[in-house]
């Protein structure tokens, strides 16, 4: 495994800006916000070519002990726990303050190779700074600006010093690299439906933050899982909520990078409270996953708080609601007790396989024909559509090409009749399937007509007499 760098310091340091600048990501959220990271993100460093390693940026440490931010200080000290070597990070334009040494206290009692990064020396006395912070007695003190990169090199070549030696297999278990073998799985939902402790259930460790307190989760979070065998990439994300809801800016930033773990990921598990129903918020997630073609699995959370009558209920509405994602299966689960998680898994996996599968050409056209002669297309304007034969235009979700003529008259209802003839006909579960229509363009219709021949215009003449006569 490569080895871990842990980032940590007071907030607002610009641990994640640093972050950022090693990974050569925008992963980590940055603002000028106190706070803001919660959860460990893990990143690999792009600028040690010749000795990868993996950093690990972390909340604020010193900024109390309760409530979120005692939270994100567990998590902070988890990963300097995990790490072989820790970059301290400090705020030169705010100065030496009294939680600096109560950090650097217990870092040292960690007794693993730490370096002191003061960060911010721009628009400062740089050596005045570099001599106030002396004073936490450390031997390696550099002096960077994480926004613009300058001095990471020199901290760079100081680091690699610091690390274990290189293991043969180490280049092959870069997870950037691993990754592409595991199956992308994002868990998206609005605020507080159980998505940060559906994710700790299945990892078995309090990986991420779990509250009670909506919008817990600010930024998206993915982590590998080895299952029965299988390898996953569980991405855990923010809640999204109705744009008009939305006001901060951070918020914003979040929904953004919820939306973008949609739209890499190979199957989303849209997680609902049981107890609330399908809402519109719910609504709206759901139309920004249809929106990206993906394999879809929905998992109704807290399903073992309700009684028999609540649950009757529940499936009434769940029926009545999502009947425009008819396709994606319902599993009912319990995140807090691990109820129906194989049932879940088995649902990811039917769905994986639905929006891969590879259908042939041959198959495609006889499913065509049958579809075209169990309902034909309606007449519209005298003209009725031909369907002249179809192909597939590539996976996930599946796509079927249909070649023909006057194909702009059909209309949207034979178009879902062709969806679900298709989906029905290869049994496809949990994933969308696009149409594609294309027409045969008429290779006259922008060629200019000839002039009529001389013939021609005598025996328009005659008949044109011919009729005045009558």
């Amino acid at each position: 495994m490569l080895p871990l760098v842990a980032l940590v310091g007071r907030p607002n340091v610009g641990k994640s800006t640093l972050f950022n600048a090693l990974t050569r990501t925008r992963d980590a959220l940055v603002a000028d916000q106190p706070g803001l990271t919660r959860d460990r993100q893990y990143g690999v460093c792009r600028l040690a070519e010749r000795r990868p390693f993996m950093v690990i940026d972390t909340g604020g440490l010193g900024s109390g002990e309760g409530g979120l931010a005692g939270l994100a200080e567990t998590q902070s000290w988890s990963a300097v726990d995990e790490a072989v070597a820790i970059l301290f990070v400090v705020d030169a334009r705010a100065g030496l303050t009294p939680d600096d040494f109560e950090i650097l206290a217990r870092l040292r009692r960690q007794n693993k190779p730490l370096i002191l990064l003061v960060n911010k020396i721009d628009g400062v006395d740089e050596p005045s700074a570099m001599a106030e912070f002396s004073r936490l007695g450390i031997a390696d003190v550099f002096g960077l600006v994480a926004s613009s990169g300058r001095g990471i090199a020199h901290v760079l070549s100081r680091l690699l010093g610091l690390l274990p030696e290189q293991q043969e297999n180490e280049a092959s278990l870069d997870p950037a690299i691993e990754g592409h073998d595991r199956l992308r799985l994002a868990i998206v939902g609005r605020p507080n439906v159980g998505k940060s402790t559906l994710v700790n259930r299945l990892l078995g460790e309090d990986r991420v933050l779990a509250s009670d307190v909506p919008g817990t989760t600010r930024d998206s979070i993915a982590v590998d899982l080895d299952r029965d065998g299988k390898r996953y990439r569980l991405i855990d994300t923010a809640g999204i909520r109705r744009r008009a809801r939305v006001d901060e800016a951070v918020e914003k930033f979040s929904v953004l990078k919820s939306l973008q773990s949609i739209e890499q990921s190979q199957v989303v598990v849209f997680l609902l409270d049981a107890s609330e129903g399908v809402t519109d918020q719910d609504a709206t997630v759901l139309g920004h996953v249809l929106n990206a073609h993906r394999a879809l699995v929905i998992a109704v959370n807290k399903w073992d708080g309700l009684s028999a009558y609540q649950r009757e209920q529940c499936k009434a509405d769940l029926e009545r609601k999502l009947q425009f994602v008819e396709y994606a299966p319902i599993i009912t689960i319990s995140a807090k007790h691990g109820t129906g998680m194989r049932e879940l898994f088995r649902a990811v996996h039917r769905s994986f396989e639905s929006a891969y599968r590879v259908l042939g050409t041959s198959e495609i056209n006889r499913a065509l024909e049958a579809a075209f002669e169990s309902f034909q297309p309606p007449l519209v304007n005298g003209h009725v559509a031909k369907l002249r034969y179809a192909h597939s235009g590539g996976q996930n979700p599946p796509t079927i090409v249909i070649h023909g003529s006057r194909l702009r008259t059909l209309p949207d209802s034979y178009k879902r009749y062709l969806e679900n003839f298709f989906r029905k006909r290869f049994k496809l579960v949990g994933t969308p399937i696009r149409l594609e229509f294309r027409e045969g363009e008429n290779p006259y219709k922008d060629k200019p007509r000839d002039a009529p021949s001389e013939r021609q215009v005598r025996r328009h003449k005659r008949m044109l007499r011919h009729v005045k006569g009558k």
